[in-house]
């Protein structure tokens, strides 16, 4: 359950950005109990800039087949609901349908721009965006985690102003509190959170200040910590090395070794489950490309 993982303030949890399918079939593999959709990392799989220039009917798309491809509970990054009240509920709900455990807004203004790119980050009107919570909050059952995030900090608004918000985001129904620095160190974050006082279960992602070890996030009483953006991080890394040693080498000798085995590919999105199905419902057929004792005929790419 997403609640247990996001609202547990007996021990710090972990949440693993995915960003399509496969994303999310390896983060489970991996040992993660919860998944982050990242708004970034899902933009940056359709080609688009964390801008809000992906639609929220995309975003609700990739989720459905981030949903279907683990069995973990998703929280979304729903950046601001898309708009005011109205879109946030209305993302909220086609989230729900999709299969998605909860969603984090933000109280930015719509259209955003990305946390860490450039200096102007205006924030929503607290009133307002409560009302964008308490429209949340008001669709959904309340098995559906709603997390506010607080971007008083990125925006330079100070301390003041983002405890402020986080009672007023409390008062309107969030079920947890994230808050975000872009600073290097977690100093920003560890005043929060003891400022905070653990009112509401607490929620942050370490992305620039990586470096801190788990252990302060323990004894700030921090509930979640999102790794919001590594696995698309990683793959465009490893992506543009391996184009670039093909395009040099003119073969991928040298590559295969690095790179997954297409055995590996089969086997963590399940298609000896495939090769049973056929077996059961296609007894005694050959049209497929399965062998009636499990195995597979891989021909071709």
């Amino acid at each position: 359950m997403l609640r247990a993982e996001v609202c547990s303030s007996s021990q710090l949890s972990f949440l693993m950005e995915a960003h399509d399918g496969l994303s999310a079939a390896i983060a489970e593999r991996a040992g993660f109990k919860g998944l982050w959709a990242s708004g970034l990392s899902i933009a940056c799989s359709l080609g688009y800039r964390d801008a809000n220039e992906a639609s929220w009917s995309q975003l609700a798309d990739v989720v459905e087949r981030i949903v279907d491809s683990s069995r973990l509970p998703v929280l979304v990054d729903g950046d601001g609901g898309f708009g005011n009240f109205n879109n946030a509920r209305l993302l909220a709900r086609k989230l729900h349908q999709r299969g998605a455990a909860g969603v984090a807004l933000e109280d930015s203004c719509f259209p955003k721009i990305n946390s860490f790119v450039g200096d102007r980050h205006p924030l929503a009107e607290v009133n307002e965006f409560s009302g964008r919570l308490r429209a949340v909050k008001d669709a959904l059952a309340e098995d559906f985690v709603l997390v506010a995030r607080i971007e008083a900090l990125i925006g330079g608004k100070g301390m003041d102003q983002a405890i402020m918000r986080a009672h007023a985001y409390a008062d309107a129904g969030a079920d947890a509190i994230l808050i975000h620095s872009r600073r290097n160190a977690a100093d920003e974050i560890v005043a929060f959170a003891r400022a905070w006082q653990n009112k509401l279960p607490l929620v942050i992602v370490p992305t620039k200040y990586y470096r801190t070890p788990a252990s302060v996030y323990r004894e700030a009483r921090v509930s979640t910590v999102i790794w919001a953006n590594h696995s698309m991080r990683a793959a465009m890394a490893a992506m543009g090395q391996v184009c670039r040693r093909i395009m040099t080498e003119e073969n991928t000798a040298s590559i295969e070794p690095g790179i997954a085995t297409l055995d590996e590919v089969f086997e963590l999105l399940r298609y000896d489950e495939l090769a049973r199905a056929e077996a059961r419902y296609l007894p005694g057929q050959r049209c497929g490309a399965f062998h009636s004792d499990g195995g597979i005929d891989f021909v071709g790419g």
